[in-house]
């Protein structure tokens, strides 16, 4: 296999298996014409999510919780159609797999801590909204004319 930009990084030292990876190479669908589609152009990329071994098993079991929709029996699918070059879209598909996995094993964002408001902010803002209470029953026209 000639010319691939080397390992996808995940995140970290880890990166996408490339013995891991099945590519699958088909014609793009779209309207043909000269030699447009007719090469087979779109790459379906194929990861066995379930079975890898190439993944921490904490980022294994986050990324098969979160992308329990997007599974068919354990494997993650990418198609990527839109260069005509099939090369490009293999780059292409190569890079959405790497970056879905990052998201797919982020670690939980950290719980958010609820801090007291400042008492001093509270009363700012109820003093400003009498005030502006204050101005828009001033706008009432009882006295006009």
């Amino acid at each position: 296999m000639g010319g691939m930009s080397g390992p996808y990084v995940i995140r970290g030292s880890v990166s996408l298996p490339e013995a891991e990876l099945q590519w699958r190479f088909s014609r793009s669908s779209g309207p043909g014409g000269q030699h447009v589609n007719t090469s087979d152009s779109q790459v379906e990329l194929r990861f066995d999510l379930a079975r890898t071994e190439a993944l921490p098993e904490v980022w294994k079991e986050r990324a098969l919780a979160s992308l329990a929709g997007r599974l068919v029996g354990g494997v993650v699918v990418v198609r990527a159609s839109e260069h005509r070059s099939q090369w490009r879209n293999r780059e292409t598909a190569a890079v959405r797999l790497a970056s879905l996995l990052a998201e797919a094993t982020a670690p939980p964002p950290r719980p958010r801590r609820a801090t007291k408001i400042p008492r001093g902010i509270n009363e700012r803002r109820l003093r400003q909204k009498k005030q502006r209470a204050e101005t828009k029953r001033g706008r009432t026209g009882k006295d006009w004319g």
